[in-house]
């Protein structure tokens, strides 16, 4: 029998392909190491999201192996609409096969309004396709349906003392955009079932859609027939433009080298590094100008931050980015002794205060100061200085003092083909330290990434000791890289110019 649900409906909606990996091939995604946070973020936020009305009945039930039992939810969804429940939460339908779970049916006017929960803070086109399944599925299940909304997030609340979910989510008519959709479901409901069908791979080039609504798992298994590099790892040009050069069969840089249309300086280097054997270009005047914008003592700042959905403390909003930890190294005259300092602060805590008076305790009044991509750091001090203004003096000078190490390499003064068109510290590093372990992230246990040390921190809480004390030793080294890889950077600039 064919079964379909929403989540397959939105992958066939954005490329029928898609769909069929999805189902055949599951192996050949890419996995994204912070995608079961986002999910268990996504999950925290609808949760959240079903008191909105009042009381409810949410009808989830689990079987003995951790799988839901949708036969039982599809039963209690009938037993709530007889009984005329208000609020019924993850109510679940199945029409011929097409099964859909609605995260809020809210009863008004003599029937039932649909409102899909998403942890995003504006309304997507992709929620409207969503929905007309929904609603389509509920309206052949003999639901009379007389709305259908978005709850999202307002990005504009900030929290009191209490969380307030009233001013938290915002909801938004979709209706109209839901109606539009509406009348394509009978054909991509057939469309799905002659997917499903197929032995073969079905035949779907690259386009917009690799990324529209979401970026694409099996970007890698899709562009596999590319050369590396290719057009799509061209620096800060539009994806649209670089399908645009794909289509036109320009998609190897020795192809794009020749088209008179690509003008970005960088760009240009990038490719032709690539497909020559040129030595590093260096512009030692320009390194020579970054460096006299520096002086002793030189300190070398980096935060790691996490970002939650719900703002959990007072004076904080949604997606905020919350500055938890710093490594700080300092030289304080030339031939100076390396020195290093750091913060971590508690997980389960408002990190906020006590990091902002530490960093003012390290870091004097107007020193040089040094970031690498300094707008994070800037941004977040700006904040820090916002929340606590008894330490604003203090921080903003610091803010205003931080020079950014990534200027020399965004401005074209040193660049080297290992780079690959990035300047982020990831490909600056071993571009310039190629085969040193002791400036190998990979070499790095349990965080690696901005993105882990995200998501760890917060886990950290709810952690054992002997593990949470582990997790907080793999945090300190990883952040402790980052400043002494800024240090190693800032040594290369000197040494080149000599």
């Amino acid at each position: 029998m064919f079964y379909f649900s929403k989540s397959k409906y939105c992958l066939l909606w954005q490329c029928p392909k898609l769909l069929w990996l999805n189902k055949n091939h599951p192996e050949l995604k890419t996995n994204d190491p912070t995608l079961e946070a986002r999910f268990e973020a996504g999950n925290e936020v609808g949760d959240l999201a079903m008191g909105l009305f009042g009381d409810f009945t949410e009808v989830t039930v689990y079987k003995s192996n951790g799988s839901l039992d949708i036969a039982k939810m599809i039963e209690l969804t009938k037993k709530c609409i007889s009984d005329e429940t208000d609020n019924i939460c993850e109510a679940s339908f199945d029409y011929n096969g097409l099964y859909c779970a609605v995260d809020i049916l809210h009863k008004e006017n003599g029937g039932y309004a649909l409102y899909e929960v998403k942890s995003s803070t504006d309304a997507h086109h992709i929620y409207a396709v969503d929905l007309s399944y929904q609603k389509y599925v509920l309206e052949h299940c003999d639901v009379n349906i007389t709305g259908t909304y978005l709850v999202c997030i307002d990005s504009n609340y900030v929290r009191g003392e209490e969380l307030d979910i009233q001013k938290l989510f915002k909801i938004i008519d979709m209706s109209e955009e839901v109606n539009d959709e509406y009348q394509n479901v009978p054909s991509l409901i057939e469309k799905a079932k002659r997917v499903y069908s197929y032995t073969e791979e079905p035949i779907k080039d690259i386009g917009l859609h690799c990324r529209d609504p979401y970026a694409c798992a099996y970007w890698n298994y899709c562009t596999k027939h590319l050369p590396s590099p290719s057009v799509f790892d061209l620096y800060r040009m539009n994806f649209d433009k670089k399908v645009e050069h794909y289509r036109n069969g320009e998609y190897d840089f020795q192809t794009l080298l020749h088209n008179d249309k690509i003008t970005n300086e960088k760009q240009l280097r990038q490719m032709l590094f690539a497909v020559s054997n040129q030595d590093d270009y260096i512009d030692k005047d320009g390194i020579k100008d970054f460096l006299y914008t520096l002086s002793y003592p030189i300190y070398f700042l980096d935060f790691e931050t996490m970002q939650g959905i719900i703002p959990e403390y007072p004076g904080t909003w949604p997606y905020q980015q919350l500055t938890f930890q710093y490594s700080l190294h300092c030289i304080e005259k030339p031939g100076g002794e390396l020195k290093h300092k750091e913060f971590l602060a508690e997980s389960g805590t408002d990190p906020r205060r006590a990091l902002a008076e530490r960093l003012c305790e390290d870091i004097p009044k107007d020193v040089c100061v040094t970031a690498y991509n300094k707008a994070f750091e800037c941004t977040r001090i700006k904040e820090l200085a916002e929340a606590f203004p008894d330490l604003s003096d203090h921080l903003l000078n610091i803010k205003d003092n931080i020079k950014d190490l990534l200027v020399p390499f965004q401005s074209g003064y040193y660049y080297t083909k290992a780079m690959g068109g990035s300047f982020s510290i990831k490909s600056v590093l071993p571009a310039l330290f190629p085969n040193n372990p002791s400036l190998d992230y990979h070499n790095l246990e349990g965080v690696h990434n901005g993105g882990e040390a995200m998501t760890i921190f917060p886990q950290i809480k709810n952690m054992p000791k002997q593990e949470a004390e582990k997790a907080r030793h793999n945090l300190l080294k990883y952040c402790e890289l980052d400043t002494f890889a800024m240090v190693k950077v800032w040594e290369k600039l000197n040494e080149v110019v000599k």
